[in-house]
């Protein structure tokens, strides 16, 4: 673990560095392809900003090994969120479904840290209103613990044990010029 900075510029431990995060997104490619029995209807929904990143990756690597494209898009949750009334002002950010839509598909849901589960509630309200997957799924690079809603993921890159005073933030290259996970605040619960 290296010293670095968080979002905020506070110092911050690396947890996992650029090699850590390509196998962890490697092991669930491979878990999302065994779990699915190969790549066909599956579709991978990125919830932004760096989901979307994430579920772009996951789909490179499922396609080096199935040999096929898995039809991937976005799924912004902003308005299905349940703290708008505190935190009211929201960069809404595209959704896009991939065609063929996600009626009677396997949609993977994919984000970068899984906490309260407030987020993927929102997701799945969201997807709700859009259509009729046969299955969902979630995918993260990172469960932290501390839900609030009984929500857990099928495929998890790291689960990181945290006390509510830290934080985590996902670096990824195409967003913030590396791949890393840090975690900053004061450890102990």
């Amino acid at each position: 673990m290296t010293a670095a900075q968080d979002a905020s510029g506070a110092p911050a431990r690396v947890l996992l560095e650029a090699p850590d995060v390509q196998r962890a997104l490697t092991r669930i490619a491979h878990e999302i392809l065994e779990a699915n029995k190969g790549s066909s209807g599956l579709v991978l929904l990125g919830v932004p900003t760096r989901g979307v990143q994430l579920a772009r990756r996951l789909a490179a690597r499922i396609a080096e090994v199935e040999g096929s494209q898995v039809p991937t898009g976005s799924l912004d949750v902003t308005m299905y969120r349940d703290d708008l009334r505190r935190h009211p002002v929201r960069e809404l950010l595209p959704t896009e479904l991939p065609p063929g839509g996600i009626d009677e598909k396997t949609v993977v849901l994919v984000d970068d840290v899984l906490f309260s589960g407030r987020t993927i509630r929102a997701a799945l309200d969201a997807l709700a209103a859009l259509g009729r997957p046969r299955v969902v799924r979630l995918a993260v690079l990172v469960d932290r613990g501390h839900r609030e809603l009984p929500i857990r993921a099928d495929h998890v890159g790291k689960n990181l044990p945290t006390s509510l005073a830290e934080r985590v933030d996902v670096q990824v290259a195409e967003l913030d010029g590396r791949d890393a996970v840090l975690i900053s605040g004061r450890g102990g619960n």
